[in-house]
C-alpha cells in the first residue's frame, strides 16, 4: 500500500469514527404506550448521546418505568420506534443492561448471589452453551466491584435491600453492556451503598458507557447527572443538566404536586 492509499484509508477510518460518534446511543421517536387502552406515555421523542450519565426524572405515575420497559421491548408500544446506536432494539439487545425496581423482583426465589450475577452472562452465550471459566471469573470480578464478593454463596433472600441492589447492579455489569437502564437503583439504600453505586456509575460513564437512571430526589439531580430527561407522560425536556434542569421545566413537569418546588427552583437557578 503506497502513501496515498494509506492516507486515504486513514481519512476514511477517521470519517467512520466521527460518524459513529454522531449516532445517538438511544433514539426514541413518537413512542406511545397504553395499558388497557389508557395512555401511559405518548408522543415521546428524544435522543441521548453516548457516554452520558442520564437522570430520568418526573412525578409518580409519569411513566418513567414504562418508558424504560418500552425501550427494552418489555412492553409493546402503541406507536413509535426505538433505535439503539442507529439500529432496532432486537439487533442490539446484547448491548443493553437492565436493573429493575427492587420491589418488582421475587427475592424469595431460591438462588445464590453468585448465580444471580452469573445470569448476566447468559446473553453472551449460545443457545446450548453453559457459562465457562471466563464467565465465572467475570461474575466474581463484578461482585468485587460492588463490594459483595464475601456474600457470593448467600441466598439472595438473606440480604438487606441495599445489598440486593448491589447484587443486581453486579448482574448488570456482568452483561458487559454499552447502555445501562436502571430503575431507581438508589431508592431505599443506605448512604454507603448510594455512594458506592454513584461511584460505579461515574466509572461506567468515564469508560464511554451510557447510563440512564430513574431518579426521584430532585435535590441531587444537578450533582449526580450530566444529562436529564424530564417526563410527565409526555416529554417535557431532554438535554444537558445545566440547560434542562430549570425552574421553568420543573414547573411544567410537576405543576402543583411538588411541595419543595420553590426550594428546588432556588437550588437550580443560575448564580
Amino acid at each position: 500500500m503506497n502513501q496515498v492509499q494509506t492516507t486515504e484509508l486513514r481519512r476514511q477510518e477517521a470519517a467512520g469514527d466521527a460518524q459513529a460518534a454522531r449516532v445517538p446511543a438511544v433514539e426514541v421517536h413518537d413512542l406511545s404506550v397504553a395499558y388497557q387502552k389508557r395512555p401511559v406515555i405518548w408522543g415521546i421523542d428524544f435522543q441521548i448521546p453516548a457516554g452520558k450519565l442520564v437522570g430520568l426524572v418526573g412525578p409518580n405515575g409519569a411513566g418513567k418505568s414504562t418508558l424504560l420497559k418500552a425501550i427494552l421491548g418489555l412492553v409493546p408500544p402503541a406507536s413509535g420506534w426505538v433505535k439503539i446506536f442507529g439500529r432496532p432494539y432486537d439487533a442490539q439487545r446484547r448491548r443493553l443492561g437492565y436493573v429493575p425496581q427492587r420491589e418488582s423482583v421475587d427475592w424469595d426465589f431460591p438462588t445464590s448471589v453468585f448465580d444471580v450475577v452469573l445470569m448476566g452472562r447468559y446473553g453472551h452465550l449460545g443457545l446450548f452453551r453453559r457459562p465457562g471459566k471466563a464467565d465465572r471469573e467475570m461474575a466474581w470480578e463484578c461482585l468485587r466491584r460492588v463490594g459483595m464478593a464475601d456474600f457470593a454463596h448467600r441466598q439472595i433472600s438473606q440480604l438487606s435491600g441495599g445489598q440486593q441492589q448491589r447484587v443486581f447492579l453486579a448482574r448488570a455489569l456482568a452483561q458487559d453492556a454499552d447502555i445501562y437502564f436502571m430503575d431507581e437503583p438508589l431508592a431505599g439504600v443506605d448512604a454507603a451503598t448510594e455512594h458506592a453505586i454513584l461511584e460505579l456509575l461515574g466509572v461506567l460513564r468515564d469508560q464511554g458507557k451510557t447510563v440512564v437512571v430513574v431518579h426521584h430526589d430532585l435535590q441531587t439531580v444537578s450533582a449526580y447527572f450530566d444529562w436529564v430527561l424530564l417526563l410527565n407522560m409526555r416529554l417535557v425536556a431532554c438535554g444537558p443538566t445545566k440547560d434542562v434542569f430549570t425552574p421553568e421545566n420543573l414547573q411544567k413537569t410537576y405543576g402543583g404536586r411538588l411541595t419543595v418546588l420553590a426550594h428546588t427552583a432556588h437550588t437550580v437557578s443560575p448564580a
